[in-house]
């Protein structure tokens, strides 16, 4: 045992000269691109082997715990309620890294028998020799080990088998040839050997997702409504399609009209996006909801399509102060909700008496027609900010002069925006205005400290009409 904790020493002594020495200089800088990828393959190998001392270290506090009395649990003498509290403390890692290290521990540990004493095999053999010999990691053990254990296998010789066949692929000894598989491709082929060992499983688990499906929307408190549920695998997989059609980057820049206001080609490049991953989604399904209730294809409700119904007072909506009320929530919402449902909506204005009674129903349809969104898609190609990715598809019409201030409801002035910057229009920085037909804007003071307005399009036809009359 000392041996082993000294070569470790040692070992931990002379790589953080290595490491210490390299970083200090920088040193990677002046390297090739292959001593680049041959040092991080060597350091990734060493740290492989590192797991294999920790995954099989937690095997054994998992052993040495499983006492029924509390006292006696190698846990509690540490002051640790459990095994994944006692590998986070020493080893410092997150909760789910500690929970990876005591499944792959359990996984690949071998037992002694409480009958004879004997040393009994792993449950994954071919898989603790694989993470021994660095091949795997403790995240391909983990990927393997919870797939098939989550397959009603009832065949030693079965599990065996599999167990045999994914540590040889993790070896690059596979069936089709494919190299080393990472952890997520070795979790593919864990999968493929679950449903030929399990056939039967995947209908039962369905049954059981069908009785667990839901989605909930709570109350709203603090200007959030809490989303909670589970989907069915396929309802989240093309929820997540749709999602990333809207938030997926794509390699086309925004193209000034303006040769000579951007770069080269009237490219500028595009400012970044702030937002964080999960309001990235949170937006997209903001998109989908809008465009689902939009296309017409919905059932109605009271003989109408859904609709997004916001109660203002028309002297608050006037001078821009007050707070608006969305039917079916509780909670008022500020002036720039409002105005952004009012742009891309109708106006149904009606007049009470101090009663309460209704004396007058105005309907003032100011929606973009199917013809006008067609030559405003055209035109504009997609959401005019610079830096967003949304198509035409996808986007809103905003009146870039409002309609309560007298602007029309034509192609000279409505806009293509995408749901996040047509709601965040008021505070984003951005300003939109119309020239000659053609829409402009100005970005944000960190972006353009100039403050120039820019005529902009995405619309591939007009780029490469400019590109080739530039050319001329």
């Amino acid at each position: 045992m000392n041996d082993t904790i000294d070569a470790l020493g040692d070992l931990g002594s002379r790589l953080h000269e290595v490491v210490s020495g390299t970083l200090e200089a920088s040193a990677m800088r002046g390297w090739s691109d292959d001593e680049v990828m041959a040092v991080m393959d060597a350091a990734a190998s060493l740290s492989r082997r590192a797991e294999a001392l920790i995954a099989e270290a937690t095997g054994e506090v998992q052993a040495r715990s499983d006492s029924p009395v509390a006292a006696e649990r190698m846990t509690t003498r540490f002051g640790c309620r459990n095994v994944r509290e006692f590998v986070q403390r020493v080893t410092r890692v997150s909760g789910r890294t500690a929970g990876d290290y005591a499944r792959a521990g359990v996984a690949t540990a071998s037992t002694l028998s409480v009958l004879t004493g004997e040393v009994l095999p792993a449950r994954y053999p071919a898989m603790r020799a694989a993470l021994a010999d660095g091949a795997v990691g403790v995240d391909a053990v983990v990927a393997v080990v919870q797939t098939l254990d989550s397959a009603a296998i009832d065949s030693h010789e079965a599990r065996t088998a599999a167990d045999a066949e994914l540590a040889a692929a993790a070896r690059g000894g596979g069936a089709d040839g494919g190299g080393l598989p990472s952890a997520d491709e070795l979790r593919l082929q864990a999968q493929v050997w679950a449903a030929y060992l399990d056939p039967d499983g995947a209908e039962p688990r369905d049954e059981a997702a069908q009785r667990k499906r839901g989605l909930t929307l709570g109350r709203c408190r603090n200007g959030l409504v809490p989303l909670r549920g589970d989907l069915l695998p396929d309802v989240a997989a093309q929820l997540k399609r749709a999602i990333d059609a809207i938030t997926h980057p794509r390699a086309g820049r925004v193209h000034f009209t303006d040769g000579d206001e951007g770069g080269e080609d009237g490219e500028a490049e595009c400012p970044p996006d702030p937002r964080t991953h999960p309001q990235k989604n949170h937006d997209a399904l903001a998109t989908i909801v809008t465009v689902a209730a939009r296309s017409g294809d919905l059932p109605t409700i009271g003989g109408a399509a859904p609709t997004l119904v916001v109660s203002v007072r028309a002297d608050d909506l006037a001078a821009g102060e007050g707070v608006g009320h969305i039917d079916g929530i509780d909670e008022p919402v500020p002036m720039t909700v409002v105005r952004h449902a009012g742009c891309t909506g109708g106006i149904y204005r009606t007049t009470l008496a101090r009663n309460g009674r209704i004396e007058r129903v105005e309907v003032i349809d100011r929606v973009f027609n199917a013809h006008q969104r067609r030559a405003i898609t055209l035109r504009d190609g997609g959401c005019i900010i610079p830096g967003c990715d949304v198509p035409a598809a996808w986007c809103e019409i905003h009146h870039v002069r409002e309609h309560a201030r007298g602007g029309p409801t034509s192609t000279d002035n409505g806009v293509l925006l995408c749901w996040h910057h047509h709601r965040t229009l008021d505070t984003n920085g951005w300003h939109i205005r119309m020239r000659g037909g053609i829409p402009e804007v100005r970005g944000p003071s960190w972006w353009d400290p100039g403050g120039r307005w820019r005529p902009v399009t995405k619309s591939p036809t007009r780029i490469r009409d400019q590109f080739l009359a530039r050319r001329s």
